[in-house]
């Protein structure tokens, strides 16, 4: 299966989404001490595009995280009563409840409650509904609906729809919670394969050799450095990029290669795919791990670091979940460092390949711009990992200028990601104890 690492995000409804969280100029947190420096191109990216300092920038990241904390802990203990978590465009964390009691308890930890109708698991096994209604439905109206996303902040289901004739024309199921339908332009259309940015590497079905055409060579990115229980050297990457998913792990494993730009047939193999998924009724995750040689050691790949614009650097000092309003950056080679913020943290999307077949994926949006050629590539909260690119819906502009001016309309550009927490959560479960992947951490530098 070859998808497109940009046109196949049929991405949230950017009108709806990304009025929900319009970037801000001030955080409210004070600047932490001995905060960790960024590369220049990061810093102007940060300044540039959420008019933060780079302080500013860090010090919201981390109350993102420490009120993810929080929410993990208050929908463990009070379930029924927990709603969501985000931080406002002034960066006040927000914890949404269904109770006073609730509320106090919030009000106590330091954070702001806001009074909602329906739990955050009302939302969610609303949302598992409405998948499992739209797997259900025939091919041509299925087709009609974009993707669906769960609004925290208007405590809703977001069902994203073509704005046509038959769009407009579905009967929705009813739902426990509140549903809301935003009509979007076009439609999915044939997906090609384009080159991805970050860490380029490429990888073919079959060994590559001169018999091999060009159109046969899929380019993509490592995302992030891993290792295992066993110590393996690893890198994270998109499953769509596997070009021979249902061999990973096998001898018939497609390789990885690091491009030799003069002769593409005399690139260095640097290792196999060991894992993949696509879509998996289970996790609905877009992940590959690749098993690294041990040559790629010297090319820097068991290291903890992402590479960006102009080659430079930034070092990963631990990974992050997605939460609604947290600052984020994506590195990508064509549009190098940009910036934005969580959109929604619980999104379900569609993969279109070139054969008309489909997966639905499940991952989070944010706001930064994303080009073609960008797809695989990491997206960093502060320094934390939080995942890869998956999609977006710009990926067609020429630059991100172009993008944002020709999606204003629309609510702005749109990025879809995977989480990293997801990813080595879901290979932990299923690879077998010893098994390449089994124990599976991102290397960070603490």
């Amino acid at each position: 299966m070859r998808i497109s690492p940009a046109r196949r995000a049929a991405i949230i409804g950017a009108a709806v989404i990304t009025a929900l969280i319009p970037l801000s100029g001030t955080a409210q947190a004070a600047p932490t001490p001995a905060q960790p420096s960024l590369p220049a191109a990061l810093s102007t990216a940060v300044e540039r595009d959420l008019h933060m300092s780079v302080p500013q920038y860090l010090d919201r990241a981390a109350l993102a995280q420490k009120l993810g904390r929080y929410a993990d802990q208050l929908h463990k203990s009070d379930p029924h009563a927990y709603a969501g978590a985000w931080l406002d465009t002034n960066g006040t964390p927000i914890v949404a409840v269904t109770t006073d009691a609730a509320a106090r308890k919030v009000v106590a930890a330091g954070f702001q409650p806001k009074r909602a109708q329906f739990s955050a698991d009302t939302l969610n096994e609303s949302l598992g509904q409405l998948n499992q209604w739209v797997a259900a439905l025939p091919d041509s109206i299925s087709r009609q609906i974009k993707s669906a996303a769960v609004d925290m902040l208007n405590n809703q289901i977001v069902l994203t729809v073509i704005n046509s004739d038959l769009g407009r024309a579905i009967s929705l199921p009813d739902l426990a919670a509140k549903l809301k339908v935003d009509l979007a332009p076009g439609g999915p259309g044939r997906i090609e394969s384009a080159p991805i940015g970050g860490d380029t590497y490429v990888t073919t079905a079959k060994p590559l050799n001169r018999s091999i055409s060009a159109n046969q060579i899929t380019v993509c990115s490592f995302g992030f450095s891993a290792t295992d229980a066993a110590g393996n050297p690893l890198a994270i990457s998109a499953g769509h990029c596997d070009p021979n998913p249902s061999a990973a792990g096998t001898s018939g494993a497609a390789r990885v290669y690091l491009p030799n730009v003069s002769d593409i047939y005399a690139s260095t193999q640097v290792g196999s795919f060991a894992r993949s998924g696509l879509g998996n009724k289970a996790d609905g995750l877009d992940y590959s791990v690749i098993k690294l040689d041990s040559s790629a050691a010297t090319k820097g790949l068991d290291q903890p670091v992402v590479r960006g614009a102009r080659g430079t650097t930034i070092t990963i000092t631990g990974t992050a979940a997605p939460v609604v309003g947290a600052p984020v950056c994506k590195s990508g080679q064509t549009s190098g460092y940009t910036c934005g913020v969580v959109l929604a943290a619980n999104v379900s999307t569609k993969l279109y390949a070139s054969d008309g077949s489909s997966r639905t994926v499940h991952g989070f949006a944010d706001s930064a711009c994303t080009l073609s050629g960008d797809s695989g590539g990491a997206i960093v909260s502060g320094t934390l990992a939080m995942g890869i690119t998956s999609g977006s819906n710009s990926d067609s502009a020429p630059d991100c200028r172009t993008a944002n001016l020709s999606l204003a309309a629309d609510g702005g550009t749109v990025g879809f990601g995977m989480s990293v927490q997801s990813i080595v959560n879901e290979v932990g479960a299923k690879a077998p104890q010893g098994s390449v992947g089994s124990g599976l951490r991102i290397r960070t530098a603490q």
